[in-house]
């Protein structure tokens, strides 16, 4: 079978392999969209990371609202039963709640017995440590020996707290609380959250109905 020259050269190109540029095109092109989805899952995996810490973060939150609830909500009209006011460490002022209930589920100990009095604060994580934890330090009522104090620590690396009482008596929220014949209406609590733009505001009703 004859080929004419010309036609066999039209073979020859179509025969040809890729060149050298074509291979380093075509690996690059390969690269980059290999990079994009790894940057991809990458930003995904993050995500669901950050959510997933944001997620637990906040039920610890809505647990620490559930548990003062259940405190405060069955605290007796009684002298002292519910007292608000500052303390200070580090040079620096920080509000605190206090209150007196009995041992059980919602102070963490199962088979105490007595009343114990709790409080609501801030503690620096150790004594060289400029992280503050929201616990309770709690102690049997009238003991005044240090060691028999034990601290709860209920959510970690907390930025501040704020407490405000309402006094329907003067319709406005107040600083501290010291009345020792009544409770207050309302506790607002502002926790102040290294892990979140926005601080944790509750306000908990005293009372389980309107009065």
């Amino acid at each position: 079978m004859f080929i004419a020259p010309g036609k066999q050269e039209s073979l020859g190109a179509k025969r040809r392999g890729f060149t050298l540029l074509e291979i380093t095109l075509a690996v690059a092109i390969l690269a980059t969209m290999a990079l994009a989805i790894y940057r991809f899952v990458q930003a995904n995996m993050v995500a669901l990371r950050v959510s997933s810490e944001s997620t637990v973060a906040d039920m610890h939150y809505s647990g620490l609202r559930d548990l003062l609830t259940a405190q405060w909500q069955s605290l007796p009209v009684a002298q002292g039963a519910l007292l608000g006011d500052t303390f200070k460490f580090t040079g620096r002022s920080r509000d605190e709640i206090q209150w007196i209930c009995d041992g059980g589920p919602g102070l963490l100990t199962r088979y105490a017995a007595g009343d114990y009095t709790v409080w609501l604060r801030l503690q620096p994580e150790d004594k060289n440590s400029e992280r503050l934890d929201l616990g309770f330090l709690r102690k049997p009522v009238d003991d005044t020996l240090v060691e028999h104090e034990s601290w709860i620590p209920l959510i970690e690396n907390v930025a501040s707290l704020e407490i405000r009482y309402f006094d329907p008596r003067v319709n406005s929220w107040l600083d501290r609380w010291s009345d020792t014949a009544r409770l207050p209406r309302l506790v607002k609590i502002v926790i102040g959250r290294n892990d979140a733009a926005v601080p944790w505001e509750v306000i908990i009703p005293l009372a389980r109905t309107p009065f």
